[in-house]
């Protein structure tokens, strides 16, 4: 994990082919308060090239454009510039975007009917070193590891849940609620409202889980509770 963030405004570059894209994110991004948008970029190699000279905290990346696309560039972002960090934001939510994007090393992926509320929300997430993933791009990346079937369990692994049997992994009841509602796509503030916890509480009971299932994330525990039978897809 690369080091804590800096002070001072979140330095965000954007990269889309198309300008009047770049230019309503330019605007829509520099109007929250604490980030600070260094350069646009037209294509992935302008982008790497950009991200060199500027240095940016987050890079906004579309994945499909002309030459280098953004998944080539995100790769060679994450050679280049480790702790540079790169959303993506896309037309594009099906498995064959998301999981390469994913393996060259995008912190998020947002589609780009998001809100710029969501936009502000994944920014910072994904700047403070979370991962962040849009709730339907969630929901279609563990239904695409579902549909290929249950990796081999390990002999001491968790088995999955049955009924009257007790949640995996050492899960508190309240934990597993926490876990489900997390996986159903709820920020810890809606958790909080849902369950009548504090913020405090409910980051206590995500660290705890974190801990007890080895995820190092919220998308790593997401697909925890859906392979262990804690959540599923939506039909």
């Amino acid at each position: 994990m690369t080091g804590a963030p800096g002070p001072g405004p979140i330095r965000v570059l954007i990269a889309d082919d198309q300008r009047v894209v770049r230019d309503g994110l330019r605007v829509l991004v520099g109007l929250i308060d604490d980030v600070e948008v260094v350069g646009t970029a037209c294509d992935g190699a302008e982008a790497v090239r950009l991200a060199e000279d500027h240095r940016p905290d987050v890079v906004l990346m579309d994945l499909r454009m002309p030459g280098t696309d953004g998944i080539a560039a995100t790769a060679d972002l994450r050679q280049r510039l480790p702790d540079t960090r790169v959303l993506v934001l896309t037309t594009y939510a099906d498995e064959d975007a998301i999981v390469p994007a994913l393996r060259a090393g995008a912190r998020g992926y947002l589609t780009k009917d998001a809100s710029a509320e969501q936009i502000e929300a994944a920014i910072h997430a994904v700047h403070a070193g979370q991962t962040h993933l849009e709730p339907a791009v969630q929901e279609r990346l563990v239904t695409a590891v579902l549909s290929r079937g249950p990796a081999p369990t390990p002999a001491a692994g968790p088995a999955v849940p049955g009924p009257g049997q007790k949640p995996p992994g050492g899960l508190t009841a309240r934990e597993t609620e926490v876990l489900t509602l997390l996986a159903a796509g709820l920020s810890n503030a809606e958790i909080g409202q849902r369950l009548y916890l504090s913020h405090a509480t409910v980051k206590t009971h995500i660290n705890r889980i974190f801990a007890k299932t080895g995820a190092r994330d919220r998308a790593q525990a997401v697909r925890y509770a859906y392979q262990h039978g804690l959540a599923t897809p939506a039909q």
